[in-house]
């Protein structure tokens, strides 16, 4: 009785890890950072680089691998693309800002920590902060 068990269970094993590599044959490729970028900006057109962006304002803020943060402040999207620490941008960390002012700006630094061990990773160096606003569409008339 026990041999059988364990053959069934061999036996669902092995088809489960033939259902998996069938699934993850088909899955989309994942997308570049610069793509990931490009998708989220369509629609809006860069404005001229501003020094500090008003942390209260922000709603959330993103980041893409290996490329930028982008704050979200409603109507604005402001992209950073750090002077030095991009490449070890992971979408999967946590931003940790500290502020001396309400201000954001191209003079700071962000940390880097591990959203499961929440340990230090690393930190970014700001740059200018590039704001990009939906395109109005002028009304047919």
């Amino acid at each position: 009785m026990a041999k059988t068990a364990r053959n069934m269970g061999l036996a669902l094993a092995a088809g489960a890890m033939v259902l998996a590599g069938g699934v993850s044959a088909e899955a989309k490729p994942r997308l570049t950072g610069e793509q990931q970028l490009a998708k989220l900006l369509e629609g809006r057109v860069a404005g001229e680089p501003v020094d500090c962006i008003y942390n209260p304002a922000v709603s959330s803020a993103r980041v893409i691998n290996k490329t930028a943060i982008v704050y979200d402040t409603g109507s604005t999207l402001y992209v950073q693309r750090p002077k030095t620490g991009a490449e070890t941008l992971d979408d999967d960390d946590i931003l940790v800002t500290r502020l001396t002012g309400s201000q954001l700006c191209s003079v700071d630094t962000v940390q880097l920590r591990d959203r499961v061990g929440g340990f230090w990773r690393g930190f970014v160096g700001l740059d200018k902060f590039v704001p990009y606003k939906k395109v109005k569409v002028a009304a047919a008339q």
